[in-house]
């Protein structure tokens, strides 16, 4: 019984520890600027106040395209340059992650509202 509460006890620490650094930005705002660089990076900056920006992207407010290649990838940027173009928000949630460049945020998702 004694080994089954430390177990709990040190799963609900570890869990509680690995979870405060998963943290997964969004944003929602109108979009002002969209990049696409030579090397197929896509990136972009929204006018609006980020929430929970990942640990990675702390010091830069843009969010990048995981994957401009993907079917996903090249949806997301449709939908980005049409909020471009109408003026339109857009509602982007990140990934919590920045794989695609090592201080960006990865997109998870576009809403185009």
């Amino acid at each position: 019984m004694k080994n089954s509460s430390a177990m709990k006890l040190f799963i609900s620490v570890f869990l509680l520890i690995s979870s405060s650094f998963v943290f997964a930005g969004s944003v929602t705002g109108t979009v002002s600027r969209i990049i696409v660089r030579d090397d197929g990076l896509h990136y972009v900056y929204i006018n609006g106040d980020i929430i929970n920006r990942a640990e990675c992207a702390k010091d830069y407010k843009y969010w990048i395209i995981k994957d401009e290649n993907s079917t996903y990838g090249k949806s997301q940027y449709s939908l980005l340059l049409a909020a471009k173009a109408s003026g339109k928000a857009v509602y982007i949630e990140g990934a919590g992650t920045c794989m695609r460049w090592g201080d960006g945020e990865d997109i998870k998702y576009v809403s185009f509202n």
